[in-house]
């Protein structure tokens, strides 16, 4: 379906075309002819790169009321970068409606400043919920008097632990409102949201739930640990044209990684919850450019990134979430375009393959590591396909030209091209000429093994970690840091790389806590929080009884979510 067949407004329609789009996506088509009429709550279930924001962002924009200057619709997203992404593509879709004002709130800015925007007047405020649940706090943002709420990337929110401020936030809103929930999975939280928030809700899947976009392609390569980091530089190698995203689980595992490769020569930077948000901007503003190209990133700090044209997603390590790995496949294949997602596991980690298979209906395939003879060959195809493409300025070039083939006249045609290749390529021949094979080859009964993991993942599978199944630790900060359960389940989340329903019962004491975590993400949670410092604290962890704690009060489960330090983000 065209947009010109939906029914929107001249003034939209025109912003809409003037950015070349013509034809709807799947879940525009579907969302927007129900959106525009504005009388029911909504459930959009599509692959992360489907174009999400117009299909919300139209009908929220049409249903907008420029003449009153105060907030009529909220968007809550995980991210500053979705924040800014969305507040960005609202504006191109509205730039021939005048008085309409779309705001980002969100944290890693001054809040005075955007209390003052605030202040001015606004009709849409795109937010991450723990800004804009500050901002409520400090009466500078008003909700009375919204219409619409839509919730952006639902399960990633609930990942990053805002249940506690998206209850709160939808609680100030008034009951007549129109809730509009948009998802890459349904997960369990997602649907408590909507059985909570919405009433007899529309629900619209493309693709299948939990389902990965059809068009990427994807692959795994089986690897001893201590050959991680060497595989992933065979494969960038093996791609010499890649422009793509590499995924870590901790950000020390991430500047880590991007340190080497940026050591070995690579066109690579790292984003992650360490930097600053000019730095994040001016990071991003080299990728966008292709300046860099590799990007290596957490999962939290690449939530919001929007390129079109990435390549390949390399998941450098597994994310313990399951619901990560459709979100991180889907940063390539957007706009319809196809794509590459690649996992690089161990031996022990070919069960998870198996799960992420059924989960998400797909084929994940297991290929090996390219040896140093096909890595050569890509390289020298590339190089050449290079030459053959640069322009010639033939005007600028003239005066030169005598000198080059003055210097050449006593080589032959064969001997150039030998001495040519021999200067670009002579660093590859002479790094893998004694390349061995890094593979890992699987097991022969590695298909029984994988059905047996299947069996096995599902009798274990449990909503919160048992006590048998948990690891406690305690740390050193409590209610005298202006600490809750739910700033310390955000530290943990964010230094380690792992998602909040892997953290357990949380005990508060004054000046220490303790909290439970899953035993398979224990070794994470031991070298995530390794030199992490809050407010210029550092904050350390030690493993504890399992008895240990509770001196500080009831146990509150990890659910209850906050901010480091009460710092909103």
């Amino acid at each position: 379906m065209k947009f010109d067949e939906m029914g929107l407004s001249p003034d939209t329609l025109k912003s809409v075309q003037a950015l070349g789009f013509e034809t709807a996506t799947p879940i525009q088509e579907q969302a927007i002819p129900i959106l525009l009429k504005g009388d029911r709550d909504f459930v959009g279930l599509a692959s992360t790169g489907t174009g999400k924001t117009a299909a919300f962002g139209l009908p929220l924009l049409e249903r907008i009321d420029p003449d009153q200057p105060f907030p009529q619709g909220i968007i809550l997203c995980p991210t500053r970068e979705l924040c800014l992404q969305i507040a960005s593509d609202l504006n191109n879709f509205s730039k021939h409606r005048s008085n309409l004002k779309v705001t980002a709130v969100y944290g890693g800015s001054p809040i005075v400043s955007q209390i003052r925007d605030l202040k001015r007047g606004t009709q849409i405020i795109v937010a991450t919920p723990g800004r804009l649940l500050d901002l409520i706090e400090r009466r500078a943002a008003k909700l009375d008097q919204v219409s619409m709420v839509v919730l952006d990337e639902a399960d990633e929110m609930l990942n990053m632990g805002f249940k506690e401020e998206l209850d709160k936030i939808l609680g100030r809103m008034p009951e007549e409102r129109v809730t509009w929930l948009f998802s890459a999975t349904m997960a369990k939280g997602v649907a408590r949201i909507a059985q909570n928030y919405q009433t007899d809700p529309v629900e619209v899947s493309v693709g299948g739930r939990n389902e990965a976009a059809a068009n990427i392609e994807h692959l795994c390569f089986m690897v001893h640990e201590k050959d991680r980091y060497q595989a992933l530089k065979r494969i960038l190698d093996f791609l010499p044209e890649i422009y793509g995203l590499v995924f870590c689980r901790t950000r020390a595992e991430t500047q880590q990684v991007a340190e080497k490769l940026m050591q070995d020569g690579y066109s690579a930077e790292s984003l992650h919850g360490d930097l600053s948000q000019a730095q994040r901007d001016a990071v991003m503003r080299k990728f966008r450019q292709k300046s860099i190209t590799i990007l290596v990133a957490t999962d939290v700090a690449a939530r919001g990134l929007d390129v079109d044209d990435i390549t390949h997603v390399i998941q450098y390590k597994l994310s313990d979430e399951i619901q990560a790995y459709t979100h991180r496949s889907g940063r390539t294949a957007r706009a319809g375009k196809s794509g590459v997602s690649i996992s690089l596991i161990n031996m022990h980690e070919r069960r998870r393959i198996a799960d992420l298979e059924r989960r998400n209906n797909i084929k994940i395939n297991l290929e090996k590591i390219p040896d140093g003879k096909a890595i050569c060959e890509n390289q020298l195809i590339a190089l050449l396909n290079k030459v053959i493409e640069s322009p010639v300025n033939e005007k600028e070039i003239e005066d030169y030209l005598p000198l080059a083939y003055e210097a050449l006249c006593q080589l032959d045609k064969k001997e150039i091209i030998k001495r040519f290749v021999s200067v670009e390529f002579n660093h590859f021949l002479e790094y893998y000429r004694h390349a061995g094979d890094i593979n890992v080859k699987p097991r022969a009964n590695d298909s029984r093994s994988r059905d047996q993991g299947r069996r096995s993942d599902n009798r274990n599978r449990g909503p919160r970690p048992e006590s048998s199944d948990s690891k406690r630790f305690s740390i050193n900060m409590g209610r005298a840091n202006k600490i809750n359960a739910g700033a310390i389940v955000r530290i943990i989340c964010e230094n380690c790389g792992i998602a909040s329903n892997q953290v357990g019962e949380i005990s508060l004491g004054h000046d220490q806590s303790f909290f439970d975590v899953k035993k398979e993400s224990a070794n994470a949670v031991r070298e995530g929080m390794n030199n992490v410092k809050l407010d210029g604290r550092k904050v350390s962890i030690r493993a504890a009884t399992p008895q240990g704690g509770g001196q500080g009060g009831p146990r509150q489960r990890s659910g209850r979510q906050g901010h480091p330090g009460g710092r909103r983000r």
